[in-house]
């Protein structure tokens, strides 16, 4: 029995060839450019999103690290049997943790001072009101002394958070105060960190736009 062979047209062969180059050449410059294009768009919209949350962040940081700071002053005070406090600087956005010593009859910084993250500023920006059940009228903590009776000098654009050796919070001459407060703000949200007479130490925030105080925890 004889075989068949069938042979494709020359015309045939070389179409085949021109489809076969054609389709392994990949993606036209075109295809590129829609493909960058739409990368752009893309990254156009992630970015504000991801700085509002890294922003957020770092404002959350700021505040816990003001609390953690007021509870450690108290600590520190009935530790060491003497008063505590931490000393924010409003011109620099900064804080820190002083003890009072008795010997050298003066306050004496334990550890460096703390910056807040950029664009965080002590401050309540605005707000009317306080959070609920901390302070009559919201404010700052009271201006810190250079020593520990009422005719010490103040020391201005500060803010103190005191405890007396029992861990109970006091103003500057000694007296007992429960209207203790420190806020940052962001220009967007508002964090408190509120002392109370009880003695409480208690985080809050805030819209800037609206007072909703609501506890973190």
């Amino acid at each position: 029995m004889s075989s068949v062979v069938t042979r494709a047209h020359p015309a045939d062969r070389s179409a085949g060839c021109r489809r076969a180059i054609a389709h392994q050449q990949g993606y036209s410059l075109v295809d590129l450019l829609l493909v960058v294009a739409l990368v752009g768009v893309i990254a156009g919209m992630a970015v504000p999103v991801t700085g509002s949350a890294v922003a957020g962040q770092r404002f959350k940081g700021s505040a816990q690290a003001v609390t953690q700071m007021v509870g450690l002053a108290k600590m520190r005070a009935s530790a060491t049997f003497t008063r505590a406090r931490v000393r924010v600087n409003l011109d620099t956005n900064s804080f820190l943790l002083e003890r009072w010593d008795k010997t050298a009859n003066a306050w004496v910084a334990e550890g460096g001072s703390t910056w807040t993250a950029a664009g965080v500023t002590f401050g309540f920006a605005g707000l009317g009101q306080p959070p609920p059940n901390t302070q009559a009228t919201i404010g700052l903590s009271p201006a810190c002394r250079t020593g520990t009776t009422a005719t010490s000098p103040v020391i201005n654009n500060t803010a103190c958070v005191i405890f007396n050796s029992r861990g109970l919070p006091v103003n500057g001459a000694g007296a007992l105060f429960g209207g203790h407060a420190l806020y940052l703000t962001d220009g967007i949200a508002v964090s408190a960190t509120t002392v109370t007479a009880t003695p409480r130490i208690r985080r809050w925030s805030s819209w800037v736009r609206a007072v909703n105080w609501r506890e973190q925890l």
